[in-house]
């Protein structure tokens, strides 16, 4: 039986990996012709890349800050610290403790005479306010209002705080009360559009400044998704809103730093034990796998054609979760616009006096957004060229990998990232008319017209 040492050394190597490579969904492994840098152009330390055929990442290199795994079109690279799901569990448990304790310092703020609810309106956050700050957000109040403002918010709906690594070392926020990240670069929009959708209305990012930080070149990356969730969560006509700050709001500040300490200290010994179960146990798990898959598949042999005419294809796990929170959003009224700005999802055209029906686009669709329709276009249709086919494009499964784009013969295919919402949210794919493919002349006509 392997000692304490053995054990936390088995632990130590299974968190030294910070994101999971699935080589199948890479578009660059899928197709040759394919453009997309998205990985490697955002990575601070270039330890990933996706060209030839293949998509390395280099553990050594990779600081685990997640940019890549956000960037990524078809989840091709996965992160592991943290987890999606433990983000998830995180975030919901600070939101709860935020909560809690602001409603019990607006009682408090109520019983001193602080908070001045209007004439004849019931004691809460939204009227408990001056008029003048009705209308505002956290950061546009005077700064004298700021705090009771932020715990009116919290208190009604909660406020979702996320830090980076290098501002919770600090020990000036409690960690009870926000989700910790090694970069704010790691967060994508379906959490952040999920915790909208739950009615929380203020989701603050706390950065160590990021301007003096090694990793800088993920500011950018950061400020893209802010500015993505808030246009998509606009368009819905809903009102939560995700700002960045340089320092922790009042609602998740540490009251105790002493007694925060020695309850870290606390935890670490108490988690120990558990933490080396854990060990074992995923140890265990491995062993059983590599002994029950002596010979695991090749990539080639994965990625063979199947009977419908297309590679592997796969459902993206975050795109429903950020597609059932826009629809949420959305409601009672339907979408505010007829039209979102998103990189999230794409809207596909083709210009059909190009098209050579050849099925590059549908062959290659790594999630079946686009593919052969059974349906048939009728002859006394206004389509030119011929009776022609149809393909079926469903917005709500397009993950804007421009895969169908690159892999186009004839350069006849377009991927905007302006989608209709109407196509968004609608159960039935649009159809796209293609011309029939062009007539292969014979071998017998050739030599004819040669003579």
């Amino acid at each position: 039986m392997p000692n304490l040492a053995d054990i936390m050394e088995v632990a130590e190597a299974l968190e030294t990996k910070g994101v999971l490579t699935i080589e199948d969904r890479c578009t660059v492994v899928r197709n040759r012709h394919s453009k997309c840098t998205k990985c490697s152009d955002v990575c601070p330390t270039d330890a990933v890349w996706a060209q030839k055929n293949k998509l390395r990442l280099n553990h050594d290199q990779c600081v685990k800050c997640g940019a890549c795994t956000t960037v990524c079109p078809t989840e091709a690279l996965v992160p592991l610290a943290p987890l999606d799901v433990d983000l998830a569990e995180s975030v919901a448990s600070s939101i709860a403790t935020t909560k809690a304790e602001a409603q019990v310092k607006m009682e408090s703020a109520f019983a001193r005479g602080d908070y001045r609810p209007q004439r004849g309106a019931a004691p809460s956050a939204a009227s408990g306010l001056q008029d003048a700050t009705d209308e505002l957000h956290p950061g546009e109040v005077a700064p004298t209002d700021q705090e009771l403002f932020e715990a009116a918010l919290a208190a009604e709906e909660g406020t979702a705080v996320f830090a980076c690594a290098r501002i919770a070392s600090k020990h000036v926020g409690d960690p009870g009360k926000f989700a910790e990240v090694p970069c704010l670069a790691r967060m994508e929009e379906s959490l952040l559009l999920a915790i909208a959708a739950r009615g929380v209305q203020d989701i603050v990012f706390v950065d160590g400044n990021c301007a003096t930080c090694k990793f800088r070149a993920c500011n950018k990356g950061i400020d893209d998704t802010v500015e993505s969730v808030n246009g998509l969560v606009e368009a819905m006509g809903a009102t939560p809103r995700v700002r960045r700050a340089s320092q922790f709001p009042a609602c998740a500040l540490v009251e105790d730093v002493d007694g925060l300490l020695g309850d870290a200290r606390r935890d670490f010994f108490f988690h120990t034990k558990d933490r080396a179960k854990d060990a074992v146990a995923k140890s265990a798990e491995v062993l059983v796998f590599k002994s029950n898959n002596p010979q695991i598949a090749s990539l080639r042999e994965r990625m063979m054609v199947s009977a419908e005419g297309t590679l592997p294809q796969f459902d993206p796990e975050r795109h429903p979760r950020a597609l059932d929170a826009l629809y949420e959003l959305s409601q009672p009224d339907g979408p505010a616009e007829d039209e979102v700005f998103t990189r999230l999802f794409g809207s596909v055209s083709i210009d059909s006096s190009l098209c050579t029906s050849c099925n590059m686009c549908t062959v290659f669709c790594p999630t079946g957004a686009l593919r052969k329709s059974d349906e048939v276009p009728d002859r006394d249709g206004e389509e030119e060229g011929g009776i022609g086919s149809y393909l079926e494009f469903s917005a709500a499964d397009c993950v804007q990998c421009n895969l169908c784009a690159d892999a186009c013969l004839k350069k006849c295919l377009d991927v905007s990232p302006f989608v209709p919402t109407d196509d968004l949210f609608s159960f039935e794919p649009r159809l796209i008319w293609r011309p029939d493919p062009p007539k292969r002349k014979g071998v017998l006509s050739s030599v004819r017209r040669s003579k």
